[in-house]
This record gives structure tokens, C-alpha cells and sequence, in this order.
């Protein structure tokens, strides 16, 4: 047995959890005052809202949103940063619902506790820490599924984006799920040591990735050193996926990110920009 498998095992054979947690309504705790350059997307023409998505071991909620007319729309996985599926991971689902895609961000951390509501990064990572890749990428699969059986979407336009810890989940649930048409990887960690938890990472399934996924990196981002951007581009090469990694020289860590300091107008609108190319270009758009 694999020591993925073992994992997976441990986590299904508890007994089933009981989520009691909602979705955050507004900005996590931890990261304050709010920027005063946050974008807000309406929901107009849209239906959106929190989910629950059935896993293996009970449920976990979800923000999805979703044009209000027509159906088989393309799919796309917004995978959250450290902070959890907060105001800001929900209007990016509401920005790919308006462009015409069932959107939908898990709550990825609900097993382990509710990031929202502390205050403190060092007590977030302490329940990041906990977070076995096998029980993520078993939920990623989980609400593909409920994407195609409950809310129209179309399995053969399958996308997926995370930002941070969620770019590292984007790379490795594409290794993952060779049903995935394309992803689009913001600033997540690409190195690291091997444990039960995380066994893999990006670098180490680079070479055989079957997906193509744009990586997208701040040059100035210090959690992120340059010289593992190049490693990745390296093992890119092997690889029959056409990956590609694009770095934004004078862009810090989690620039995207526009209810932070780091954010970074024009090179955010220049990686969304580069994201729908992406998307378009690999048969996932509406």
C-alpha cells in the first residue's frame, strides 16, 4: 500500500464528520485592514452561493456561482490560499461566472479547523500543516463530481486554478487528474521535503505532467526563491504537457491578491489576462 493509500485510509475509515462551519462572509481575520483597491463583483445574472459537496467521509461546503441561464458550462476548481474560501476567493468564482463558467471553490481545511477566524498567520500554518494532499486532491474529485451531476457543468471542459497554497494544489491535482484540460498555477510553493502528508510536489511530477499548466510567479517573491522557478522550468522541458512558467520581475508574493499590500494592478490584470489565453487556447472557455 502506498503511502498515499494509507493515508486515504486512515482519513475514511474515521467516522463521518459533522461540518458545522459556514463559509466566511467577508475577509479572513488575519490579514487587516483591508485593502482599499479590493475589487467586488456583483451577482447579477448569476446564481451563486454557498454548496455542500459530498466526500468521502460526509460534506464540505463550497462557493460556487454559475450563470443563471443555460447549462454544460466549463468548469473551473478556485483553489484558496492559505486564508480559506474568504470574500476575495468568492468574487474570483463570481469573475469566472461572468465570463461563463461554473465556478466553484472548496473548502479545502474544514476537517482541521475554520482559518477565518484567527487572527494569527502562525496559527493558520499550524492548521495548514495538518492538511494531507491525499484528502485534498479525494475532495477535488468530489466536487468535479458535483459539478457534473448537480450543477451542469461539462466534465470535458475541466479547469483549475489556486493562488498560493492553492497553486501548489493546482499543479499537483493536474498530475492528479489527467481529465483536467488546463490549470493555471499563481506563486505556489514548487519545492519541498517529502512527508506521509505531502508526499510530492510540483517539481517532482513536472516532467510526467499530463496537463498543461501556466505557472505564474513574482520575481521579487521571497517565499519563492528564482532559482526553484528555474528548477521547474527545467523538469518543464521533459515534459509532453507544454507547460510553461511566466515570471513577473518586479512582482511580490500573492500579488493578485487585491485585498493585500502585495497587490499588484498591472501585473494581476496582466496574469488574468494571460489565464483566459490559457484557458482559451486548451478548449476550456464559454
Amino acid at each position: 500500500m502506498s503511502s498515499n493509500d494509507s493515508v486515504l485510509e486512515h482519513l475514511f475509515t474515521r467516522r463521518k464528520f459533522i461540518v458545522t462551519a459556514a463559509l466566511t462572509t467577508g475577509f479572513t481575520l488575519a490579514v487587516q485592514p483591508i485593502s482599499t483597491a479590493v475589487i467586488k463583483t456583483d451577482a447579477t445574472g448569476l446564481v451563486a452561493g454557498a454548496v455542500k459537496i459530498p466526500v468521502k467521509d460526509g460534506t464540505i461546503p463550497a462557493y460556487r456561482a454559475v450563470p443563471a441561464s443555460g447549462e454544460n458550462f466549463p468548469i473551473v476548481l478556485v483553489i484558496q490560499e492559505i486564508f480559506g474560501v474568504h470574500e476575495h476567493l468568492q468574487d474570483v468564482v463570481r469573475r469566472f461566472a461572468k465570463l461563463g463558467y461554473l465556478a466553484i471553490a472548496p473548502e479545502l481545511f474544514v476537517r482541521q479547523g475554520d482559518v477565518s477566524q484567527l487572527n494569527q498567520i502562525e496559527d493558520i500554518r499550524k492548521i495548514v500543516a495538518t492538511i494531507p494532499d491525499a484528502q485534498v486532491l479525494s475532495d477535488l474529485d468530489a466536487t468535479v463530481e458535483w459539478a457534473v451531476q448537480s450543477a451542469s457543468g461539462d466534465s470535458t471542459r475541466l479547469a483549475i486554478t489556486g493562488f498560493c497554497w492553492g497553486g501548489r494544489i493546482t499543479w499537483l491535482y493536474a498530475a492528479h487528474n489527467p481529465a483536467v484540460k488546463a490549470g493555471v498555477a499563481w506563486y505556489g510553493r514548487l519545492v519541498g521535503n517529502a512527508t506521509e502528508l505531502t508526499p510530492k510536489h510540483p517539481i517532482d511530477v513536472a516532467a510526467t505532467l499530463p496537463v498543461p499548466v501556466l505557472g505564474l510567479y513574482g520575481g521579487q517573491d521571497t517565499g519563492i526563491p528564482l532559482h526553484t522557478v528555474e528548477q521547474m522550468r527545467d523538469r518543464l522541458k521533459s515534459s509532453r504537457s507544454q507547460s510553461k512558467i511566466i515570471v513577473y520581475p518586479e512582482a511580490p508574493h500573492a500579488f493578485f491578491a487585491d485585498y493585500r499590500p502585495s497587490y499588484r494592478k498591472t501585473d494581476a490584470k496582466a496574469g488574468w489576462e494571460q489565464l483566459q489565453i490559457w484557458f482559451k487556447q486548451h478548449g476550456v472557455s464559454s
